[in-house]
């Protein structure tokens, strides 16, 4: 019995040993505490700032035409390539023109008649006048007179017929009404044009220069202390510089102004046309096209917070995290915020040297108050980017961009 019982005593020994050293390790590992975590972060330095806007667009043509012939005929000759660029007066279709060859013929023909007529008339009018009461009554000189006005009118009418049948004539040959490019023609050599046929012979557009129509809240636009308050002519409006954003995120290198405000709101979506005008000298813009156009409306001081490091709240409100001069984490609300491209602009409630996380708020979860803040740096596009040259020996610092999508995402 005694050899049973000896294993299972030592066996209580060991278990009560191991528990006891288990105990011990649990409290030195709680007696060590984790380094508060790394932020990156940007000193805040109030500077000029441009105040812009960026809106949906799209490209219209500066000018555009359909095509239509305004005489009918068979067509002989398309003078274009499709897709051509031509200039004003250039020479696209021939519509035959035996017809109204002999149309202007027949008519210079009855001018000529009629041009024959009139010293007959004149000289019998004027010898009525010369022996009227003493050879000739005064029917006679009526009747003379009427002949001679009516052989001016044939000769008038005579003449709206030439003038008529040059026209037609004229028609026959199709010009560019202004320089553009062409599109694809509907017609061929062979077929017949008419003014009244439902598709055009083909369509111009003017893409140099071009328009780029954009589409503001009315409120916006209307308001008496909005941000448009100041542009109601047209030279206040050709202050207002705009820039493209192309579909591919690139930005198109010429820079337009706006020209026009509509004066009326679309019923079925509350906006307000606006359009700029943009030199387009390499058809980089294309009627059509969807874009992004950003309006530098004004400039104010301010300070600048990148989108990506702030959260919108209910009411349009603005919240940053800060780090204060103890490395505590701070949270500041902006009622009165305004937008400079990928930035909030804020007047108040910061001030020069004031420390702003753009990077690393992964790290805060869970209620972390204290942190390490550790300099970071950020593109002209408010993404934080890597700076080796501050990103200390564990490259925390500044993060990445892909850190900056996650910062984005954790703070709305």
């Amino acid at each position: 019995m005694l050899s049973r019982k000896l294993p299972i005593a030592a066996l209580s020994v060991l278990a009560m040993a191991l528990s006891a050293c288990s105990d011990d390790g649990k409290k030195q590992q709680g007696g060590m505490q984790m380094p508060p975590p790394q932020v990156g972060v940007i000193t805040m330095k109030e500077q000029t700032v441009p105040v812009t806007t960026t809106l949906p667009a799209r490209a219209v043509a500066y000018q555009f035409a359909e095509i239509r012939p305004q005489v009918s005929g068979l067509i002989t000759e398309k003078a274009f390539k499709d897709g051509a660029l031509v200039n004003e007066g250039d020479l696209l279709y021939v519509i035959e023109k035996d017809t109204y060859q002999a149309s202007l013929a027949a008519a210079q023909a009855n001018l000529e008649k009629a041009n024959a007529a009139v010293p007959g008339a004149k000289e019998n009018y004027e010898r009525y006048q010369r022996i009227v009461n003493t050879g000739a009554t005064e029917i006679q000189v009526t009747d003379a007179k009427t002949r001679y006005d009516t052989a001016l009118a044939e000769v008038t009418a005579a003449e709206a017929a030439v003038k008529s049948a040059q026209i037609n004539l004229n028609h026959a040959e199709i010009t560019a009404p202004f320089a553009g490019v062409l599109g694809v023609s509907n017609v061929s050599v062979g077929n017949i044009a008419s003014p009244s046929a439902q598709s055009p012979l083909v369509e111009l557009n003017q893409l140099d220069p071009i328009y780029v129509d954009m589409y503001e809240s009315a409120g916006q636009v209307l308001a008496a202390t909005g941000k448009y308050a100041d542009f109601k002519t047209e030279t206040d409006l050709s202050k207002v510089k705009v820039t493209v954003q192309l579909d591919d995120g690139s930005t198109y290198d010429v820079t337009g102004n706006l020209d026009v405000s509509a004066r009326t709101v679309d019923e079925s979506t509350g906006t307000v046309n606006l359009r700029a005008v943009f030199d387009n000298p390499d058809h980089v813009l294309l009627p059509g096209m969807f874009v992004r156009a950003t309006l530098l409306i004004t400039e104010e001081n301010g300070y600048l917070i990148p989108q990506l490091a702030a959260q919108i709240e209910p009411g349009g409100k603005v919240t940053a995290q800060f780090v204060t001069k103890d490395n505590k984490v701070e949270t500041r609300v902006f009622d009165q915020v305004q937008v400079s491209n990928n930035s909030w602009i804020v007047s108040k409630g910061i001030s020069d040297g004031d420390r702003l996380i753009v990077d690393g708020f992964q790290r805060l979860a869970g209620g972390v108050s204290e942190v390490t803040p550790v300099p970071a740096k950020i593109n002209d596009k408010g993404v934080v980017v890597d700076d080796t040259s501050s990103s200390g020996s564990n490259g925390d610092a500044s993060g990445s961009s892909s850190d900056a999508t996650k910062a984005s995402g954790s703070n709305g």
